[in-house]
């Protein structure tokens, strides 16, 4: 049986069209989120190693923060990203590219550091094949839905 926390993270994702248009989905064990970005020729930046473009990395991090601080704040009748859940602003990002990112899929986790009311700070880490050999990681801080308001 499927769970219906799953088909709300399918629609969440769906509904954002720079995700759409990299592919980049989610899956999830309980509320871990692992965001997954497939290869697709179109991500390469540089054609001579190939890796992939800077742009994308960075997007990648700084999506996987944004719905992992959507998903840690969504009660079972929410839909982020609505006008009563607006998702996290980002406030700024910092990247590490600690190697090239290579032709084939990519996964990311974000680690919540600190998540208030008005302001949140998250860690992402990337990596390809092997998790112990990230290949970027990122520390961004956002402005929180409480904070939207004010």
């Amino acid at each position: 049986m499927t769970d219906p926390r799953d088909a709300l993270l399918d629609a969440f994702v769906a509904r954002i069209p720079y995700l759409r248009f990299l592919g980049l989905h989610f899956t999830r064990q309980g509320e871990a989120l692992t965001a997954v970005l497939p290869f697709q020729p179109m991500l390469i930046g540089n054609p001579v190693l190939p890796a992939l473009h800077g742009g994308v990395t960075a997007a990648f991090l700084e999506v996987t923060a944004i719905v992992g601080l959507a998903w840690q704040e969504l009660g079972p009748q929410d839909t982020p990203g609505t006008a009563d859940h607006p998702l996290p602003k980002t406030i700024d990002l910092t990247v590490d590219y600690l190697r090239p990112g290579l032709a084939r899929d990519a996964y990311a986790v974000a680690r919540i550091v600190r998540s208030g009311r008005r302001y949140a700070s998250v860690h992402v880490e990337a990596w390809q094949e092997d998790r112990s050999r990230l290949f970027a990681q990122g520390t961004g801080h956002f402005l929180m839905r409480g904070a939207h308001h004010e």
